[in-house]
Protein backbone atom coordinates (compact mmCIF):
# COMPACT_ATOMS: atom_id res chain seq x y z
CA UNK A 1 0.00 0.00 0.00
CA UNK A 2 2.72 2.48 1.17
CA UNK A 3 4.42 1.56 -2.49
CA UNK A 4 1.15 2.58 -4.41
CA UNK A 5 1.05 5.97 -2.49
CA UNK A 6 4.36 6.75 -3.19
CA UNK A 7 3.71 5.96 -6.70
CA UNK A 8 0.76 8.02 -6.95
CA UNK A 9 2.51 10.78 -5.55
CA UNK A 10 5.60 10.44 -7.86
CA UNK A 11 2.94 10.95 -10.46
CA UNK A 12 1.49 14.03 -9.11
CA UNK A 13 4.41 15.52 -8.27
CA UNK A 14 6.25 14.84 -11.40
CA UNK A 15 3.29 16.52 -13.26
CA UNK A 16 2.70 19.74 -11.13
CA UNK A 17 6.56 20.13 -12.20
CA UNK A 18 5.57 19.88 -15.82
CA UNK A 19 2.29 22.22 -15.17
CA UNK A 20 4.66 24.20 -13.80
CA UNK A 21 7.42 24.50 -16.49
CA UNK A 22 4.74 24.88 -18.98
CA UNK A 23 3.24 27.83 -16.85
CA UNK A 24 6.61 29.51 -16.73
CA UNK A 25 7.82 28.82 -20.28
CA UNK A 26 4.14 29.21 -22.21
CA UNK A 27 3.83 32.75 -23.56
CA UNK A 28 1.13 35.08 -24.52
CA UNK A 29 0.50 36.30 -27.79
CA UNK A 30 0.47 39.23 -26.93
CA UNK A 31 3.77 39.67 -24.64
CA UNK A 32 5.62 39.03 -27.79
CA UNK A 33 8.94 40.05 -26.02
CA UNK A 34 8.84 36.89 -23.78
CA UNK A 35 7.57 34.59 -26.77
CA UNK A 36 10.62 35.36 -28.77
CA UNK A 37 12.59 33.97 -25.69
CA UNK A 38 10.52 30.93 -24.66
CA UNK A 39 9.30 28.12 -26.00
CA UNK A 40 5.70 27.94 -27.06
CA UNK A 41 4.66 24.01 -26.32
CA UNK A 42 1.69 23.03 -27.75
CA UNK A 43 0.52 20.11 -26.16
CA UNK A 44 -2.84 19.14 -28.01
CA UNK A 45 -2.49 15.58 -27.03
CA UNK A 46 -2.18 16.72 -23.02
CA UNK A 47 0.57 14.83 -23.32
CA UNK A 48 4.51 16.22 -23.50
CA UNK A 49 7.15 14.98 -26.14
CA UNK A 50 10.46 14.57 -25.63
CA UNK A 51 11.39 17.54 -28.19
CA UNK A 52 9.76 19.68 -29.65
CA UNK A 53 7.73 19.49 -33.54
CA UNK A 54 7.16 21.69 -35.93
CA UNK A 55 6.03 21.86 -39.48
CA UNK A 56 8.91 24.53 -40.75
CA UNK A 57 11.69 25.02 -38.92
CA UNK A 58 13.72 28.67 -40.53
CA UNK A 59 17.44 28.52 -39.58
CA UNK A 60 17.98 32.39 -39.75
CA UNK A 61 15.62 35.17 -38.77
CA UNK A 62 17.17 37.87 -40.51
CA UNK A 63 15.46 40.01 -43.03
CA UNK A 64 15.12 37.16 -45.29
CA UNK A 65 13.68 34.17 -43.13
CA UNK A 66 11.69 36.23 -40.90
CA UNK A 67 9.83 37.31 -44.80
CA UNK A 68 9.08 33.94 -45.50
CA UNK A 69 7.65 33.64 -41.78
CA UNK A 70 5.05 37.03 -41.91
CA UNK A 71 4.43 35.33 -46.02
CA UNK A 72 3.32 32.05 -44.49
CA UNK A 73 1.24 33.62 -41.92
CA UNK A 74 -0.64 35.78 -44.06
CA UNK A 75 -1.69 33.19 -46.32
CA UNK A 76 -5.22 31.08 -45.60
CA UNK A 77 -3.55 27.89 -46.82
CA UNK A 78 -0.11 28.08 -44.28
CA UNK A 79 -1.18 30.22 -41.44
CA UNK A 80 -2.07 27.25 -39.54
CA UNK A 81 1.44 25.84 -39.80
CA UNK A 82 3.57 25.71 -36.49
CA UNK A 83 6.92 27.27 -37.75
CA UNK A 84 10.38 27.61 -35.53
CA UNK A 85 12.24 30.40 -35.83
CA UNK A 86 16.35 28.84 -34.99
CA UNK A 87 18.35 32.45 -34.22
CA UNK A 88 20.97 33.60 -31.64
CA UNK A 89 20.59 36.88 -32.39
CA UNK A 90 19.46 39.07 -29.27
CA UNK A 91 18.00 41.40 -31.39
CA UNK A 92 15.12 38.79 -31.93
CA UNK A 93 14.85 39.30 -28.45
CA UNK A 94 13.87 42.98 -28.05
CA UNK A 95 11.36 44.66 -28.87
CA UNK A 96 12.59 48.26 -27.51
CA UNK A 97 11.76 49.76 -31.23
CA UNK A 98 14.22 52.41 -33.29
CA UNK A 99 14.37 55.83 -32.65
CA UNK A 100 13.88 57.90 -35.61
CA UNK A 101 16.13 60.68 -33.86
CA UNK A 102 19.36 58.29 -34.00
CA UNK A 103 21.27 58.93 -36.80
CA UNK A 104 20.98 56.43 -39.56
CA UNK A 105 22.90 52.95 -39.51
CA UNK A 106 25.19 52.38 -43.05
CA UNK A 107 23.82 48.84 -43.69
CA UNK A 108 21.05 49.78 -45.29
CA UNK A 109 18.84 47.80 -49.03
CA UNK A 110 17.08 49.81 -52.04
CA UNK A 111 14.34 47.85 -52.31
CA UNK A 112 12.08 47.63 -55.31
CA UNK A 113 8.36 48.14 -55.78
CA UNK A 114 7.84 44.47 -56.20
CA UNK A 115 9.37 44.25 -52.40
CA UNK A 116 7.28 47.23 -51.34
CA UNK A 117 4.10 45.36 -52.79
CA UNK A 118 5.21 42.30 -50.49
CA UNK A 119 5.98 44.40 -47.57
CA UNK A 120 2.42 45.86 -47.97
CA UNK A 121 0.41 42.47 -48.29
CA UNK A 122 1.73 40.88 -45.23
CA UNK A 123 1.12 44.13 -43.49
CA UNK A 124 4.78 45.14 -42.17
CA UNK A 125 4.97 48.07 -44.45
CA UNK A 126 3.34 50.45 -42.29
CA UNK A 127 6.11 49.79 -39.66
CA UNK A 128 8.73 50.74 -42.36
CA UNK A 129 6.16 54.21 -42.60
CA UNK A 130 6.84 54.48 -39.30
CA UNK A 131 11.02 54.78 -39.53
CA UNK A 132 12.99 57.02 -41.75
CA UNK A 133 13.08 56.05 -45.15
CA UNK A 134 13.11 57.31 -48.63
CA UNK A 135 11.19 56.57 -51.20
CA UNK A 136 13.63 57.74 -55.01
CA UNK A 137 11.64 58.54 -57.95
CA UNK A 138 15.05 59.74 -59.77
CA UNK A 139 18.21 57.64 -60.40
CA UNK A 140 21.39 58.49 -62.80
CA UNK A 141 24.39 56.64 -63.83
CA UNK A 142 27.49 57.51 -65.12
CA UNK A 143 31.04 56.77 -65.96
CA UNK A 144 34.57 58.73 -64.93
CA UNK A 145 35.44 58.85 -68.87
CA UNK A 146 32.13 61.66 -69.25
CA UNK A 147 31.49 59.64 -72.40
CA UNK A 148 27.76 58.88 -71.52
CA UNK A 149 25.44 58.59 -68.81
CA UNK A 150 21.42 57.78 -67.75
CA UNK A 151 19.47 59.06 -65.92
CA UNK A 152 16.02 57.63 -64.84
CA UNK A 153 12.79 59.51 -63.69
CA UNK A 154 9.74 57.21 -62.94
CA UNK A 155 7.26 59.57 -64.01
CA UNK A 156 9.00 59.43 -67.54
CA UNK A 157 8.78 56.07 -67.39
CA UNK A 158 4.87 56.03 -65.88
CA UNK A 159 5.98 55.14 -62.87
CA UNK A 160 5.49 55.98 -59.09
CA UNK A 161 8.76 55.46 -57.36
CA UNK A 162 11.65 53.67 -58.50
CA UNK A 163 12.71 52.58 -55.68
CA UNK A 164 13.05 53.19 -51.61
CA UNK A 165 16.49 53.47 -49.17
CA UNK A 166 15.71 51.32 -45.80
CA UNK A 167 18.16 51.01 -43.13
CA UNK A 168 18.23 46.86 -42.90
CA UNK A 169 17.51 47.19 -38.59
CA UNK A 170 14.35 49.01 -40.13
CA UNK A 171 13.75 46.37 -42.61
CA UNK A 172 14.02 43.94 -39.73
CA UNK A 173 12.50 44.97 -37.18
CA UNK A 174 9.29 45.90 -39.17
CA UNK A 175 8.92 42.40 -40.14
CA UNK A 176 9.47 40.99 -36.56
CA UNK A 177 6.55 44.14 -35.73
CA UNK A 178 4.42 42.31 -38.35
CA UNK A 179 5.29 38.20 -37.16
CA UNK A 180 4.55 39.72 -33.73
CA UNK A 181 0.98 40.38 -34.45
CA UNK A 182 0.09 37.42 -36.16
CA UNK A 183 -1.87 34.84 -34.96
CA UNK A 184 -0.27 31.88 -35.59
CA UNK A 185 1.86 28.98 -33.91
CA UNK A 186 5.58 30.11 -33.69
CA UNK A 187 8.11 29.68 -31.94
CA UNK A 188 11.64 31.22 -31.84
CA UNK A 189 14.14 29.53 -30.72
CA UNK A 190 17.60 31.55 -29.49
CA UNK A 191 20.10 29.07 -30.45
CA UNK A 192 22.16 27.93 -33.20
CA UNK A 193 21.91 24.88 -35.62
CA UNK A 194 25.14 22.59 -34.59
CA UNK A 195 23.57 19.02 -36.64
CA UNK A 196 20.43 17.92 -38.63
CA UNK A 197 19.61 14.82 -39.35
CA UNK A 198 16.91 13.41 -41.73
CA UNK A 199 14.88 10.16 -40.17
CA UNK A 200 11.91 8.40 -40.84
CA UNK A 201 9.31 8.21 -38.17
CA UNK A 202 6.37 6.07 -37.68
CA UNK A 203 3.09 8.36 -36.96
CA UNK A 204 2.79 9.34 -33.40
CA UNK A 205 0.49 7.11 -31.14
CA UNK A 206 -2.80 8.85 -29.92
CA UNK A 207 -4.32 7.88 -26.43
CA UNK A 208 -6.31 5.11 -28.12
CA UNK A 209 -3.41 3.03 -29.76
CA UNK A 210 -4.17 4.44 -32.86
CA UNK A 211 -2.17 6.74 -35.32
CA UNK A 212 -2.59 10.06 -34.53
CA UNK A 213 -3.12 13.01 -37.90
CA UNK A 214 -3.84 16.03 -36.51
CA UNK A 215 -0.72 17.25 -37.19
CA UNK A 216 1.47 17.84 -40.61
CA UNK A 217 4.44 16.10 -39.02
CA UNK A 218 2.97 13.11 -37.18
CA UNK A 219 2.97 12.21 -40.64
CA UNK A 220 6.14 10.16 -42.29
CA UNK A 221 9.91 11.74 -42.22
CA UNK A 222 10.99 14.43 -40.57
CA UNK A 223 14.17 16.29 -39.87
CA UNK A 224 15.62 16.61 -36.48
CA UNK A 225 17.58 19.80 -34.90
CA UNK A 226 19.89 19.89 -32.75
CA UNK A 227 20.81 23.15 -31.18
CA UNK A 228 23.58 24.75 -29.47
CA UNK A 229 21.94 24.87 -25.95
CA UNK A 230 21.59 20.99 -26.03
CA UNK A 231 17.79 21.39 -27.45
CA UNK A 232 16.05 19.42 -30.46
CA UNK A 233 13.73 19.89 -32.66
CA UNK A 234 11.66 18.28 -35.45
CA UNK A 235 10.36 19.61 -38.55
CA UNK A 236 8.71 18.61 -41.92
CA UNK A 237 10.73 21.07 -43.50
CA UNK A 238 13.93 22.73 -42.44
CA UNK A 239 14.28 26.45 -44.59
CA UNK A 240 18.24 27.42 -44.53
CA UNK A 241 17.70 31.37 -44.57
CA UNK A 242 21.28 31.70 -42.91
CA UNK A 243 23.21 33.45 -45.10
CA UNK A 244 26.16 33.44 -47.12
CA UNK A 245 28.12 30.66 -44.51
CA UNK A 246 24.59 28.94 -44.30
CA UNK A 247 25.30 26.13 -41.68
CA UNK A 248 22.19 24.14 -43.01
CA UNK A 249 24.04 24.15 -46.92
CA UNK A 250 26.67 22.63 -45.10
CA UNK A 251 24.71 19.80 -43.17
CA UNK A 252 22.62 19.11 -46.19
CA UNK A 253 26.30 18.54 -48.11
CA UNK A 254 25.04 21.70 -50.82
CA UNK A 255 28.10 22.10 -52.88
CA UNK A 256 28.57 25.98 -53.98
CA UNK A 257 29.87 27.63 -57.58
CA UNK A 258 31.33 31.26 -56.86
CA UNK A 259 34.30 33.52 -56.66
CA UNK A 260 35.70 36.29 -54.76
CA UNK A 261 36.02 40.18 -57.10
CA UNK A 262 39.27 41.91 -56.82
CA UNK A 263 37.27 44.17 -54.53
CA UNK A 264 35.96 45.33 -51.13
CA UNK A 265 33.07 47.74 -50.26
CA UNK A 266 33.00 50.59 -48.26
CA UNK A 267 29.62 51.47 -47.09
CA UNK A 268 29.10 54.67 -44.35
CA UNK A 269 26.54 57.22 -44.24
CA UNK A 270 27.08 60.99 -44.19
CA UNK A 271 25.47 64.18 -44.20
CA UNK A 272 24.42 67.08 -46.75
CA UNK A 273 23.42 70.64 -46.45
CA UNK A 274 19.90 70.02 -48.01
CA UNK A 275 17.75 66.87 -48.63
CA UNK A 276 18.90 63.96 -51.28
CA UNK A 277 16.31 62.38 -53.29
CA UNK A 278 17.97 60.92 -56.19
CA UNK A 279 20.12 58.11 -56.21
CA UNK A 280 23.43 58.56 -57.95
CA UNK A 281 25.87 55.69 -59.20
CA UNK A 282 29.29 56.47 -60.45
CA UNK A 283 31.46 53.88 -62.29
CA UNK A 284 35.04 54.59 -61.55
CA UNK A 285 38.43 52.44 -62.66
CA UNK A 286 38.49 50.59 -59.74
CA UNK A 287 35.12 50.01 -58.84
CA UNK A 288 31.62 52.24 -58.87
CA UNK A 289 30.35 54.43 -55.95
CA UNK A 290 26.76 54.95 -54.95
CA UNK A 291 25.13 57.60 -53.19
CA UNK A 292 22.06 56.54 -52.11
CA UNK A 293 19.22 58.84 -50.11
CA UNK A 294 17.86 57.53 -46.61
CA UNK A 295 15.75 60.36 -45.53
CA UNK A 296 16.09 64.06 -44.19
CA UNK A 297 19.62 65.31 -45.28
CA UNK A 298 21.62 61.86 -45.19
CA UNK A 299 22.73 59.50 -47.34
CA UNK A 300 24.99 55.83 -47.60
CA UNK A 301 28.02 55.64 -49.39
CA UNK A 302 28.84 52.20 -51.03
CA UNK A 303 32.07 51.92 -52.92
CA UNK A 304 33.74 49.34 -54.19
CA UNK A 305 37.50 49.26 -55.04
CA UNK A 306 40.67 47.17 -54.12
CA UNK A 307 40.60 45.74 -50.85
CA UNK A 308 44.19 47.84 -50.41
CA UNK A 309 42.51 51.22 -50.79
CA UNK A 310 39.12 50.05 -49.18
CA UNK A 311 41.42 49.56 -46.12
CA UNK A 312 43.20 53.03 -46.41
CA UNK A 313 39.55 55.12 -47.14
CA UNK A 314 38.08 52.96 -44.33
CA UNK A 315 40.97 54.31 -41.95
CA UNK A 316 42.19 57.88 -43.26
CA UNK A 317 40.79 60.78 -41.38
CA UNK A 318 37.14 61.98 -42.12
CA UNK A 319 38.12 65.17 -43.64
CA UNK A 320 40.06 63.64 -46.03
CA UNK A 321 37.49 60.77 -46.99
CA UNK A 322 34.77 63.45 -47.36
CA UNK A 323 37.34 65.35 -50.15
CA UNK A 324 37.75 62.15 -52.02
CA UNK A 325 33.70 61.19 -51.69
CA UNK A 326 33.13 64.54 -53.34
CA UNK A 327 36.26 64.09 -55.72
CA UNK A 328 34.43 60.61 -57.41
CA UNK A 329 31.02 61.46 -57.34
CA UNK A 330 32.31 65.52 -59.43
CA UNK A 331 35.22 65.73 -61.88
CA UNK A 332 37.57 62.93 -59.86
CA UNK A 333 39.24 60.64 -62.49
CA UNK A 334 37.27 62.27 -65.71
CA UNK A 335 35.03 64.97 -66.83
CA UNK A 336 31.20 65.43 -66.50
CA UNK A 337 29.11 64.16 -69.35
CA UNK A 338 28.28 66.79 -71.87
CA UNK A 339 25.91 67.29 -74.54
CA UNK A 340 26.18 65.00 -77.39
CA UNK A 341 25.13 64.42 -80.66
CA UNK A 342 22.21 62.63 -79.27
CA UNK A 343 21.40 65.46 -76.74
CA UNK A 344 20.63 68.08 -78.56
CA UNK A 345 17.34 67.56 -78.35
CA UNK A 346 17.06 68.67 -74.90
CA UNK A 347 16.79 65.39 -73.58
CA UNK A 348 20.13 66.27 -71.99
CA UNK A 349 19.60 66.66 -67.88
CA UNK A 350 22.84 65.48 -65.93
CA UNK A 351 23.39 66.84 -62.71
CA UNK A 352 26.50 67.24 -59.97
CA UNK A 353 25.19 65.08 -56.74
CA UNK A 354 25.22 67.38 -53.94
CA UNK A 355 27.98 67.82 -52.31
CA UNK A 356 28.66 65.51 -48.73
CA UNK A 357 29.54 67.81 -45.51
CA UNK A 358 30.39 65.13 -43.40
CA UNK A 359 30.63 61.71 -41.91
CA UNK A 360 28.21 60.78 -39.42
CA UNK A 361 28.66 56.67 -39.04
CA UNK A 362 31.38 54.05 -38.77
CA UNK A 363 32.68 53.49 -42.14
CA UNK A 364 32.20 49.79 -42.50
CA UNK A 365 34.63 47.30 -44.82
CA UNK A 366 33.35 43.76 -46.36
CA UNK A 367 34.89 41.75 -49.09
CA UNK A 368 32.99 41.15 -52.10
CA UNK A 369 32.50 37.95 -54.19
CA UNK A 370 29.89 35.87 -55.86
CA UNK A 371 28.50 32.24 -54.86
CA UNK A 372 25.82 30.54 -55.92
CA UNK A 373 24.24 26.79 -54.62
CA UNK A 374 23.81 23.99 -56.96
CA UNK A 375 20.96 22.94 -56.04
CA UNK A 376 18.34 25.04 -54.16
CA UNK A 377 16.67 21.56 -52.49
CA UNK A 378 16.57 18.25 -50.81
CA UNK A 379 14.76 16.23 -48.89
CA UNK A 380 13.27 18.49 -46.41
CA UNK A 381 15.26 21.05 -46.91
CA UNK A 382 15.57 24.20 -49.27
CA UNK A 383 17.83 27.03 -49.30
CA UNK A 384 16.79 31.30 -49.55
CA UNK A 385 18.15 34.46 -49.92
CA UNK A 386 22.18 34.56 -49.25
CA UNK A 387 22.34 31.01 -48.30
CA UNK A 388 21.46 30.24 -51.83
CA UNK A 389 23.15 33.25 -53.73
CA UNK A 390 25.27 35.87 -52.96
CA UNK A 391 26.23 38.93 -55.52
CA UNK A 392 27.96 42.22 -56.30
CA UNK A 393 26.38 45.24 -54.44
CA UNK A 394 26.11 47.15 -57.44
CA UNK A 395 22.65 47.42 -58.41
CA UNK A 396 21.17 46.63 -55.22
CA UNK A 397 19.88 43.45 -55.58
CA UNK A 398 20.97 40.73 -53.10
CA UNK A 399 18.08 41.34 -50.72
CA UNK A 400 15.52 41.84 -53.42
CA UNK A 401 16.52 38.18 -54.50
CA UNK A 402 15.97 37.26 -51.11
CA UNK A 403 12.49 38.05 -50.42
CA UNK A 404 11.29 36.86 -54.17
CA UNK A 405 12.87 33.67 -52.89
CA UNK A 406 10.14 33.69 -49.60
CA UNK A 407 7.20 34.97 -51.73
CA UNK A 408 7.87 32.40 -54.26
CA UNK A 409 8.46 29.08 -51.56
CA UNK A 410 5.49 30.27 -49.53
CA UNK A 411 3.34 29.50 -53.04
CA UNK A 412 4.97 27.22 -53.33
CA UNK A 413 4.12 25.33 -50.03
CA UNK A 414 0.51 26.56 -50.15
CA UNK A 415 0.16 25.12 -53.15
CA UNK A 416 1.32 21.56 -51.90
CA UNK A 417 -0.91 21.80 -48.90
CA UNK A 418 -3.59 22.46 -51.34
CA UNK A 419 -3.70 19.38 -53.27
CA UNK A 420 -1.88 17.21 -49.91
CA UNK A 421 1.89 16.92 -50.70
CA UNK A 422 4.04 16.45 -48.17
CA UNK A 423 5.71 20.32 -47.22
CA UNK A 424 9.22 18.53 -47.19
CA UNK A 425 8.71 16.40 -50.07
CA UNK A 426 11.97 16.95 -52.61
CA UNK A 427 9.32 17.44 -55.70
CA UNK A 428 7.87 19.86 -54.31
CA UNK A 429 10.55 21.96 -53.34
CA UNK A 430 11.95 21.02 -56.65
CA UNK A 431 9.29 23.08 -57.76
CA UNK A 432 10.60 26.45 -56.06
CA UNK A 433 14.11 25.65 -57.35
CA UNK A 434 13.22 25.39 -61.31
CA UNK A 435 10.87 29.28 -60.39
CA UNK A 436 13.70 30.84 -58.49
CA UNK A 437 17.17 29.12 -59.91
CA UNK A 438 16.54 30.65 -63.27
CA UNK A 439 15.62 33.76 -62.25
CA UNK A 440 18.82 34.52 -59.67
CA UNK A 441 21.31 33.04 -62.61
CA UNK A 442 20.05 35.62 -64.85
CA UNK A 443 20.50 38.62 -62.57
CA UNK A 444 23.82 36.82 -61.04
CA UNK A 445 25.08 36.69 -64.77
CA UNK A 446 24.28 40.61 -65.49
CA UNK A 447 25.56 42.27 -62.32
CA UNK A 448 28.78 39.87 -62.64
CA UNK A 449 28.97 41.28 -66.28
CA UNK A 450 28.42 44.81 -65.37
CA UNK A 451 31.48 44.09 -62.88
CA UNK A 452 34.11 43.12 -65.10
CA UNK A 453 32.70 45.24 -68.08
CA UNK A 454 33.96 47.91 -66.15
CA UNK A 455 36.79 46.25 -64.66
CA UNK A 456 38.83 47.10 -67.66
CA UNK A 457 39.59 50.43 -68.77
CA UNK A 458 40.68 50.38 -72.72
CA UNK A 459 39.50 53.03 -75.61
CA UNK A 460 37.82 50.56 -77.21
CA UNK A 461 35.50 49.33 -74.58
CA UNK A 462 34.69 52.80 -72.78
CA UNK A 463 33.58 53.43 -76.29
CA UNK A 464 31.30 50.37 -75.87
CA UNK A 465 30.05 51.80 -72.92
CA UNK A 466 29.50 55.10 -73.51
CA UNK A 467 27.22 53.87 -76.28
CA UNK A 468 25.42 52.00 -74.06
CA UNK A 469 24.57 54.53 -71.65
CA UNK A 470 23.47 56.86 -75.20
CA UNK A 471 21.32 53.40 -75.98
CA UNK A 472 19.51 53.37 -73.14
CA UNK A 473 19.32 57.41 -72.00
CA UNK A 474 17.71 58.16 -75.71
CA UNK A 475 15.67 55.12 -76.34
CA UNK A 476 12.58 55.10 -74.42
CA UNK A 477 11.38 51.25 -75.03
CA UNK A 478 14.80 50.13 -73.57
CA UNK A 479 15.06 52.28 -70.60
CA UNK A 480 11.33 51.11 -69.18
CA UNK A 481 12.38 47.70 -70.20
CA UNK A 482 15.79 47.72 -67.85
CA UNK A 483 13.62 49.57 -65.10
CA UNK A 484 10.74 47.47 -65.39
CA UNK A 485 12.93 44.30 -64.95
CA UNK A 486 15.84 46.14 -61.95
CA UNK A 487 12.18 46.80 -60.26
CA UNK A 488 10.94 43.46 -60.15
CA UNK A 489 7.53 44.53 -62.33
CA UNK A 490 9.08 42.23 -65.27
CA UNK A 491 10.58 38.59 -64.55
CA UNK A 492 13.28 38.58 -67.60
CA UNK A 493 14.74 41.25 -69.42
CA UNK A 494 13.94 42.51 -73.05
CA UNK A 495 16.63 39.67 -75.08
CA UNK A 496 14.79 36.75 -73.24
Amino acid sequence: MRVKIDSLSSRYLARKAVANTIDTIKVSKKGFSNAVLAREHKLKSGLASNADQHDIAIVGGGMVGMALACALSSNPLTKHLNVAIIDSNPALGRMDGIKKSELPDPRVSAITPATISFFKDVGAWQYVQENRHAIFDKMQVWDYTGSGYTRYNAKDLGKEMLGCVVENKVLHSSLLSCFKDKDFHKTIYPSRLTSMDLLSRPPAKGPDGNSGDSTLHSRGSSAKLDLSDGNSIYAKLVVGADGGQSRVRELAGIQTTGWKYPQSAVICTVEHSTENQCAWQRFLPSGPIALLPVGDNFSNIVWSMSPTEALDRKTMSEDIFVREVNHALDYGYGPHPRPGLLGKDGKFSWEVPPKVVKVVSERMMFPLSLMHANKYASNHVVLIGDAAHTVHPLAGQGVNLGYADAVALSKIIADGIAVGTDIGELSLLKKFESERKPANIMMMAILDGLQKAYSIDLGPFNALRAAAFNAVQYISPLKKNIVSYATGEQKWPLFL
